[in-house]
């Protein structure tokens, strides 16, 4: 059998090595294993290229994907999703590995369920909101990359006495601003689950200035609103749209700066980590994590077993629905939000 594999949506460090195991899975089990360029542009444009164990010698430490990657969705492409199909069978494929966050699988669950496609789906996305899975490839080295900066900022928010805001991704959720957050000892920290009030921040800020400490560090989520007290809440802070109407988010670090200068008088500055989370090499639980789930992966095909996702359960590697993947979003729970608070 021939099993293609390919990775979609933004990219991620671990994706080299999801697709190295996934790809040594296949030729142990006595399949062979083509790359697909671009996600699903590639499956529709026939754009391959053969992946051999050789191929994929010496990729496991590097960051972003050999395979390059898109957000394209043969599903808003007009004449795609027939292209997608016809390919499939021309190429003779027996089935496809997909390697993406929420919007690559929900492709998958419904190529899979309206036009029995052969698919297996694999969890990447540093916003680790995908459900079904306890944690999914990129998010432990945004983390990471995130905690040194909140680390580093420390030392001159400090130096000048002044208030840092710090700007994580994070469009729905904030897994990465509540675990950078905590691990890097941050003041306050502004999700998008529980939306906390500028206010209550602020008067935080001001306590910790009254105690003596001249300087505070706060983290916020792309995806958090301006609240406030009164239940007043602003629109989410927008960049541009993409083709498919989709928002790019980015600047509530500034809206939030400005605010926290307007109402403590404080002098504050904001860094915008932007895309050098989904950069750099992988941490060594991003390898661990994305090699397990590409076995898995390779499993699952080599065995027939369409239509589920590999995931990772209570530190066991299992497989889910697609459906359930994408059944809800899975936002960061209200106790690591409380234990955020207790610990500034």
């Amino acid at each position: 059998m021939i099993v293609g594999v390919l990775t979609g949506g933004g990219d991620c460090p671990g994706l080299n090595a999801a697709i190295r195991a996934t790809v040594r899975g296949l030729v142990a089990d006595e399949h062979d294993a083509v790359g697909i360029r671009d996600g699903w542009r590639g499956l529709a444009q026939g754009a391959l290229l053969p992946l051999t164990r050789r191929a994929v010698a010496g990729i496991l430490p590097r960051g972003g994907t050999i395979l390059g990657t898109s957000g394209y969705d043969p599903f808003r492409e007009e004449g795609a999703l027939e292209a997608t199909l016809e390919r499939c069978s021309a190429l003779g494929l027996g089935g496809v590995v997909a390697i993406g966050g929420e919007g690559t699988m929900g492709i998958a669950h419904r190529l899979h369920v309206e036009h029995a496609f052969p698919v297996v789906g694999v969890p990447k996305t540093i916003d680790n909101d995908l459900a079904g899975t306890d944690v999914t490839i990129g998010f432990d080295t945004a983390v990471h990359v995130c905690t040194e900066a909140i680390d580093r900022l420390h030392s001159t928010a400090e130096s000048h006495n002044r208030v840092m805001v710090v700007e994580v991704m994070g469009r729905h959720t904030g897994w990465i601003a509540a675990a950078s957050g905590i691990a890097g000892g941050a003041d306050v920290i502004l999700v998008p689950e529980e939306p906390r009030a500028i206010e209550d921040a602020c008067d935080h800020i001001r306590r910790r200035h009254d105690d003596g400490k001249d300087f505070s560090i706060v983290v916020v989520a792309e995806g958090y609103s301006l609240t406030r007290r009164s239940g007043e809440q602003d629109e989410l802070v927008v960049q541009d749209v993409d083709a498919y109407g989709f928002a790019r988010l980015g600047g509530i670090g500034r809206v939030v700066a400005d605010e926290i200068t307007r109402l403590t008088g404080f002098q504050s500055r904001v860094t915008v980590l932007g895309h050098v989370q989904r950069g750099g090499t992988p941490t060594a639980r991003d390898r661990l994590l994305a090699t397990r789930l590409g076995l898995k992966a390779a499993e699952l095909a080599s065995s027939g077993t369409w239509g589920r996702m590999a995931a990772s359960r209570g530190g066991e590697i299992v497989d889910v629905s697609l459906e359930e993947a994408i059944a809800t979003r899975k936002g960061v729970p209200p106790e690591w939000i409380r234990g955020g608070r207790v610990v500034a």
